[in-house]
């Protein structure tokens, strides 16, 4: 596991589980894993709080030209943690979706632009291809795993994740420890995409949390009970849950 995290608890893997992995993987099909064909390496911030900012690594495959589905990790390296997913849009679909909907996404062109968002190890000339298509889509990130905040489980609630949308709000520590470890420079690539636009219409006013902080958070309704339990009688509380 990487030294930026804390280490995961439990025992390391036995004898036993490596054999059946090796015969899961000899005849089992893979066919959503397979699908992946694509490492992007980006930054999220927590929607609700702009100062907690991780790195996050989307491994995704098309689910067709206009959708991507991503899982998300906290590093590149065969034991990172799956932290999150990501579900990435075309413009003509983002701007279908509802309104109340719409804030929970958020936009692609400057992190696209800025040269922030990147592909490890792709060439330059390849990479630009795609990421000029990229920067004119909405993505809607979710996170179930605070490393930021040193957990070695995932604790709490799953949070929407936004993107950067301007200069001076990333850490600087954050892209000068990128810009090494992946020997990347985010001056020259921003120089390099200076040509790519945004969104056809404009970045929509209603995306990016709608310029507002958005959290999750927990609270108690009732139940709706199964078909069978209609019958209880008046006065009688139904079961409660959290949701």
């Amino acid at each position: 596991m990487s030294a930026r995290h804390p280490e995961v608890p439990g025992d390391k893997t036995g004898t036993a589980t490596s054999v059946v992995e090796t015969a899961a993987a000899a005849v089992q099909k893979f066919g959503p894993i397979n699908n992946m064909h694509q490492h992007l390496c980006a930054f999220h911030f927590y929607a609700h709080d702009m100062k907690r900012q991780v790195e996050a690594h989307h491994f995704c495959g098309h689910q067709n030209e206009e959708v991507r589905q991503c899982l998300i990790y906290d590093g590149p390296e065969s034991d990172a943690r799956l932290i999150g997913v990501e579900y990435i849009i075309s413009e003509a679909l983002f701007l279908t979706l509802p309104d109340k909907e719409k804030p929970l996404w958020h936009s692609h062109e400057y992190e696209v632009k800025s040269g922030l968002l990147f592909m490890p190890a792709m060439p330059g000339p390849i990479e630009r291809q795609d990421l000029a298509k990229l920067a004119q889509t909405y993505g809607k990130a979710i996170h179930f795993w605070q490393v930021d905040r040193g957990d070695n489980l995932p604790l709490g609630l799953p949070q929407i994740m936004m993107a950067l949308t301007r200069d001076g709000q990333l850490h600087d520590h954050l892209s000068k420890d990128v810009e090494k470890r992946f020997n990347v420079n985010f001056n020259e690539e921003r120089e390099n995409r200076a040509y790519m636009k945004g969104p056809e219409h404009g970045i929509h006013p209603l995306a990016n949390g709608a310029g507002k902080g958005l959290q999750t958070v927990l609270r108690e309704v009732d139940c709706k009970p199964q078909a069978a339990a209609a019958a209880t009688p008046a006065g009688a509380s139904a079961t409660r849950v959290f949701v």
